[in-house]
């Protein structure tokens, strides 16, 4: 598993000033669409190690974090980089979408 727990005292090192792409999968464990999203985002972790960096939030564990982001439904994929916020996706969407959200 190539995924990153994110939370607001990692954040900045993780994601603000990081150099490059982030792929941030916001989620909670009660979420049923974001079980079936995980396994999808961890693949690409996996696949794309060394290229993107894959980020998990858990909304319950870092309101502060879903509130910056003003997350109202999950799971919420945002694509961040060098820190500037670039896409945002929310339900369940396919690898290829992820993929092509990336580029």
């Amino acid at each position: 598993m190539h995924e990153v727990t994110i939370t607001k005292e990692n954040f900045d090192d993780e994601v603000r000033n990081y150099k490059g792409t982030v792929l941030l999968d916001f989620w909670a464990d009660w979420c049923g669409p974001c079980t079936m999203l995980s396994p999808v985002v961890s693949e690409i972790a996996d696949e794309l190690k060394g290229k993107v960096k894959v980020g998990k939030v858990n909304v319950n564990e870092q309101m502060e974090l879903s509130m910056a982001f003003r997350v109202e439904n999950i799971p919420l994929l945002v694509v961040v980089k060098d820190g500037v916020i670039q896409r945002q996706s929310v339900g369940v969407v396919s690898k290829n979408s992820i993929l092509e959200m990336l580029k």
